[in-house]
């Protein structure tokens, strides 16, 4: 069997995100978007025999990948499920309210980006697919097939901020009554011909690609259910850090942390003192991007943003 864990992954933010956790030796901590393991293995790097790392995801090439890379590591354990089932995995490993840092690293990795098979890409002809989980839930060409004009176009401008949302639905629509759009190359060949202008650097299916991934994937909602779930399941002191790689994930997990970090503030007339109700976060620092030198190294980094906050008692 061919390994899955290629070595020429490179985990983003890496040197940040284990500053935002505020890493303990003995510490518990969760990766709830294992990958191919990068972040996973410099958690393990930095902890004691006393350390343990819980990592999830949904991909079972992650799944081969965390059992070839890990298995001999009693610090580790991995479950095959999507970070929106965090507090149910978290909790069946008795560890509820008592995590002490969970790294939350969005959207789609290296490996799967560059395998054609998985249809994530333009780059390469392969099958229209872009499921995180590829043995569950709808394709991407089947979710084509059945969706209608007026939603598609909502999808590429909600999701892919997509100017041209409209014509682009119009024109796939249009090509799929001659004969099902069912490989990457077809698609981008179709949003290609259909968008008139270019953004310099960016192919145009851009943004139709990720528009359409974020559905199959319900990978909003998954990240609005897990982020109160994530506060839940942290202990007093314990960390919350999102990596986020464009505007609408970023926009989720920075009004949430604010929202947690602000809570609700007291009637005045009320004759009570103190600060406002329902606070659960401290943010922690400025949001960090990836540096000159980290972008030259790994151009996929250059739009990576984090955010970290920790618990309140």
């Amino acid at each position: 069997m061919t390994s899955t864990a290629p070595l020429s992954h490179q985990p983003v933010l890496l040197t940040e995100a284990l500053t935002a956790l505020h890493l303990h030796p003995g510490g518990r901590y969760v990766d709830a978007t294992f990958g191919r393991g990068g972040h996973a293995a410099a958690l393990l790097a930095a902890l004691g025999p006393e350390g343990r790392v819980l990592a999830l995801d949904r991909d079972p090439a992650a799944a081969r990948c965390a059992a070839e890379r890990f298995g001999g590591d009693a610090r580790f354990s991995f479950v095959r499920a999507a970070f929106g089932r965090l507090a149910e995995v978290v909790a069946e490993r008795g560890w509820s309210g008592r995590v002490d840092g969970i790294l939350l690293d969005l959207g789609v990795s290296s490996p799967q980006l560059d395998d054609p098979a998985r249809g994530f890409s333009f780059n390469r002809d392969g099958p229209l697919d872009m499921r995180m989980d590829p043995t569950a839930g709808s394709s991407a060409a089947e979710w084509l097939d059945r969706i209608d004009e007026v939603e598609l176009g909502r999808v590429l401008a909600e999701y892919g901020e997509e100017r041209f949302s409209r014509r682009v639905a119009r024109a796939v629509v249009a090509a799929r009554r001659q004969a099902p759009v069912a490989t990457t190359r077809q698609l981008a060949a179709i949003v290609a011909a259909t968008v008139p202008t270019r953004e310099p650097g960016k192919h145009p299916a851009t943004r139709t690609f990720q528009a359409i991934r974020i559905a199959v994937n319900d990978e909003l909602g998954e990240l609005r259910a897990v982020l109160p779930q994530a506060v839940r399941m942290l202990a007093p002191g314990g960390r919350l850090a999102v990596i986020s790689f464009h505007s609408l994930e970023d926009r989720v997990v920075k009004r949430f942390m604010r929202e947690q970090a602000r809570g609700r503030e007291l009637p005045l007339d009320l004759p009570v003192a103190g600060a406002p109700m329902g606070m659960t976060l401290r943010l922690i620092g400025r949001a960090a991007r990836p540096g000159a030198a980290e972008v030259a190294a790994n151009p996929r980094a250059r739009s990576a943003l984090l955010r970290a906050a920790e618990r309140l008692a």
